[in-house]
């Protein structure tokens, strides 16, 4: 191996882990600590999509975790899933809805959508060539 690629493998390895940190951000509102394991929870998670789905495509959903709000949910608009406490379970199901959001990109999306209205106007009951 040349000495570039000893020096590029490293630098490679250490880049794309310090994308997946810098994609989810912990927050908590009350004397809780930041879980310890959300890191790997939330790459496990993104890992998981993309085998269920069997993509090429990494999803890795900028988002931020909000511990101790009032209540259980995910914040579309701010791209933010709240728990009351920490949860893994539902900390991995929310990031799963994100991550599966980012494989289908929005102008995906409306494709799908335009594909599956023009599949369902180009079926024809059968009653309708009974005469």
């Amino acid at each position: 191996m040349t000495c570039k690629m000893k020096l590029f493998i490293p630098i490679l390895v250490l880049s794309t882990s310090c994308l997946a940190q810098e994609a989810l951000t912990i927050r908590t509102h009350s004397k809780q600590r930041p879980p310890a394991d959300a890191q790997k929870i939330y790459l496990s998670a993104c890992s998981a999509v993309q085998r269920e789905f069997g993509t090429n495509r990494l999803p890795r959903p900028q988002l931020t975790l909000v511990i101790g709000g009032d209540s259980n949910k995910a914040d579309w608009d701010h791209r933010e899933i709240h728990l009351t406490k920490w949860d893994p379970y539902l900390f991995a199901e929310g990031v799963v809805i994100f991550a599966f959001e980012e494989l289908l990109p929005t102008e995906q999306r409306r494709q799908v959508a335009k594909r599956a209205v023009t599949w369902a106007d180009s079926t024809v009951e059968i009653d309708h060539f009974r005469k």
